[in-house]
Parts: structure tokens; sequence; C-alpha cells
């Protein structure tokens, strides 16, 4: 009889713990692959316009260091009767006004003149010294040809202190005469000297390739990513040289691409020799980069985790609690590891594609099913989990925003946007104003969403040493 009850209490406790006991599963993980995304790079075509400034002090500084001294000398009375040589006396003055240069020159002429006549084979021929001091008033409308600013001048008129003569018997003798066919020749190669001496202070290439060869650089963005931007200039554009406002701009445009790279410095390498100058009648204006927001792993676990908090997964008397989300990325999907207690013990694993929701700012995972071991495991234990309603469940809680990484990036992009100057005298403004979503990648250290970010740029280079 004792043996009889014995028997019958174990059955009974048999049949409890089989309607008790949640059933524990043991799925295989999937292990971590970011070979396709250890390295990313991703460019954009976009063209910045490059106003190259020069002040009017700057020009009258260049010229005056171009034009010095001695700036024509005739030696010879042959031909005209006259020998000048003219000295620069003082330096010049320049200045803008209505969209022209206006050059004063001042100057010193020493020279000689031959006068008097020949009659029956006999000469009476004298020669004497005269010395003048003016100032050649001249202007000139600017234009860019061939990487230089070139003028086109004109003298207006030439101001003598007093009239040129010479004296003859203590009388002073007008020889204005006698000196203005050489003054004629004088000005029409004095002309032809200022644009010279300006068009070799304004060569803008030297300045204009320099700041390019700065601004190619590479520029870490993100030390803690390993995130980079560089540019990668392909042409440079010219529509027109302007005078106003005291300075004289060169309009150029560079078409040129701009790369991100997370994960490696891009070797990229920029030949400043190779860049040639299109004139255009309108330069294109449209700036295009990718902005890189990263959100660690642990973030993202963390938040959809805390998505999961309170809730019960049931299906009749069935019910599993989320206790533990981990992420990890395999061959560009999401991997989502899954640690559920209850009616259904263990590990299970997930994976879905991550892509962005614009209107939210987070990231969430499509064609999201469980990674096929964990389903094979689940469907062999006669598991519901695997059904469609549940799977939906936790799908909906795969997703986190990233707002404030996507702020962040944005934030570190226009560091380089607000007086960024990467060697004296460039300047680079900016302003980015539409984010469109382009893709998310995952990488080894954190999921990186790149942003496709639309604006405008200019690279201002200003002065001339």
């Amino acid at each position: 009889m004792k043996t009889v009850l014995s028997i019958l209490f174990s059955s009974i406790l048999f049949v409890i713990a089989g309607c008790s006991t949640s059933k524990q599963v043991t799925a295989l993980k999937p292990l971590p692959d970011y070979s396709s995304t250890t390295v990313v790079y991703d460019k954009q075509l976009s063209y910045i316009n490059m106003p190259v400034e020069v002040s009017v002090a700057d020009l009258q500084n260049q010229t005056n260091k171009y034009l010095v001294g001695i700036i024509y000398d005739d030696k010879s009375l042959d031909g005209d009767n006259v020998m000048m040589k003219v000295t620069k006396e003082a330096p010049i003055a320049i200045k803008e006004q209505n969209g022209r240069i206006y050059i004063d020159l001042p100057l010193r002429i020493n020279g000689k003149v031959k006068y008097g006549f020949e009659s029956l084979g006999v000469s009476m021929y004298d020669t004497r010294d005269f010395y003048l001091n003016g100032v050649v008033k001249l202007n000139s409308l600017v234009a860019l040809k061939d990487w230089k600013i070139n003028t086109n001048t004109v003298i207006q008129e030439i101001v003598w202190k007093e009239s040129p003569s010479i004296s003859v018997a203590g009388k002073n003798v007008p020889i204005t005469y006698l000196i203005n066919p050489a003054i004629s020749v004088f000005k029409g190669r004095l002309s032809k000297m200022v644009d010279d001496a300006i068009a070799q202070s304004l060569d803008i290439k030297p300045y204009v390739l320099d700041a390019l060869q700065a601004i190619a650089a590479p520029i870490q963005v993100d030390e803690q990513y390993n995130t980079w931007f560089a540019m990668q200039p392909v042409e440079m554009y010219a529509t027109k040289a302007v005078a106003a406002n005291k300075k004289i701009t060169a309009t150029l445009g560079l078409k040129t691409y701009l790369e991100t790279s997370v994960g490696r410095k891009p070797s990229l390498t920029f030949n400043k020799n190779a860049i040639a100058l299109k004139a255009v009648d309108k330069i294109p204006n449209e700036f295009k980069v990718n902005v890189a927001a990263f959100a660690p792993y642990t973030y993202a676990s963390e938040i959809i985790q805390k998505n999961f908090a309170g809730q019960k997964f049931e299906s009749g008397k069935k019910s599993v609690t989320v206790n533990k989300i981990d992420l990890w990325g395999k061959e560009g999907k999401m991997i989502v590891a899954v640690n559920m207690s209850g009616s259904v013990n263990g590990d299970f694993y997930l994976s879905g594609v991550p892509l962005y929701d614009a209107t939210t700012k987070e990231v969430y995972l499509d064609q999201v099913d469980y990674v096929l071991d964990s389903k094979s495991k689940l469907l062999k234990a006669g598991s519901w989990l695997a059904h469609g309603i549940i799977l939906n469940k936790i799908k909906q809680n795969c997703r986190f925003s990233i707002a404030s990484q996507l702020a962040e990036g944005e934030k570190s992009m226009k560091s380089y946007l607000t007086n960024y100057q990467p060697v004296k005298g460039v300047k680079v403004n900016g302003a980015l104003n539409q984010f469109t979503p382009d893709k998310i990648i995952l990488t080894p250290n954190a999921i990186v969403a790149m942003m496709t970010a639309n604006g405008k740029v200019a690279v201002t280079i200003d002065g001339l040493e």
C-alpha cells in the first residue's frame, strides 16, 4: 500500500512540474562580422564659392613693390631732340571709385632738350637740361584672365607742379611743344608698365592653389570614432573681377568631392599643378556634404531595453519578460540578442535591416526575424514566440532615437564652417540647412547614421603678401 501511494505521489508531482516548468532553449550565438564596413567612405560632388578679395591698400603696397626707381630712361636725343629719365618720386597712391581704380603716380623727370635751327648749311643748336616734377593721373578697369587680375590703364592727365621751361638769356622759355612728342611716347609706355606691375602683383594663382592645398588636407572631425573629412578638388571656375568697396574681388568657384571617412584617414592626393581655371558665365552654388552621427551599441541597447521595461509578452497562459538586450552587426544587418525569462528562458537572436525614420529621428529595424538557428530551436520546442504576432511586438520596441547624435554631428561640421582658418588669409564659412537621411552603417565601434546635408559654403582668400 505504501509503495502504491509513493508511486501515485510521484506521478502527481511530475504532472505539476510538467505544467509549471518553463522551457530552456539554447540558441547558437551569431558572431559579429564587419568585414565590409571596417572602413566607410562616402563622398559628394559639391561646388564652393571662392571669392578672392584684394584690398586696394594691398594693391597699392604690391604695386609700389614692383614699380620702383627709374621707370623710363631715354638716353638719346635722336629723333625727337629730347632725352628723359623718369623716376618715381614718391609712393603710388591708389583708390577705388565707381568700379574703377584711380592711380596717382608722382614722378620726376631729368632731361635734356636740343633746340635751334639749321639754315644754308649752318647749324645753330643748343642743348639745355630741364627738370620736372608732377603727378601722372591714371585710371583702370579690372578683369580676370589666366589667374591674374588684369587692368586696362589709361592716362587721364599729367599735372605739372610748374610748366616745362628752360632758361635762355635769363628768361624762362616754355618747351612744352618740344617735349610733348617724347611725353606722348612715355605715356604710352607708362600705361603698359602700370598694367604689367599690377598683373605681377595680382597673380592670384599661388594664393588660390596654396589655399586649396590647405583646405584639401584631411581633417579629423571625431577622434573617438576616427572620423575624417577631406576635399578632393577637381577644377576651378572664374566669372569676373569687380572693383567695389575699397577692394577687388575675383569671383572663383571650386568643383570638388567632399569625402567623409570613418575608420581610417583618407589617402587623398591633391596635385595643385593639375588644377585648371575655366571661364564660365555662372558658377554653380550647390554644396553637399555627408555628416556622420554615431550611436554606440551600448547606448542603443540601453534605449531598446528601456522600451521593453514593464512589458510582458503573453499568449494564453504563457508569457515572457525581456531582461536584457545586446546589439552588434553582422554582414550589414543588426543582430539583437534578447535574454528572456518566463515560460521560455534563454538568449534568442533576431536580425533586421537598420533604417532611419526622418520624422522621429529614430533608427528602427526592418525585415525583422529570428536568426535561423534561434527560429529552429523555438519551433522544435513548440514555442509560441516564433509566431508573427509576438515577433511584431518585439520589432515595435527595437528602435532608438539618434536626435542628439545628429545634433552633435551637425555641430562638429559647423565648427569647420564658421570662420575656419586653415592658413593665414584663408577663411571657410558656410551654413547647412537641410539634412536628408542617406544610410545606416554598422561599424565595429558604433552604429553610424550618414546624413546628406545641403547648404552654401564660401572660401575667402583675403590679402596678399
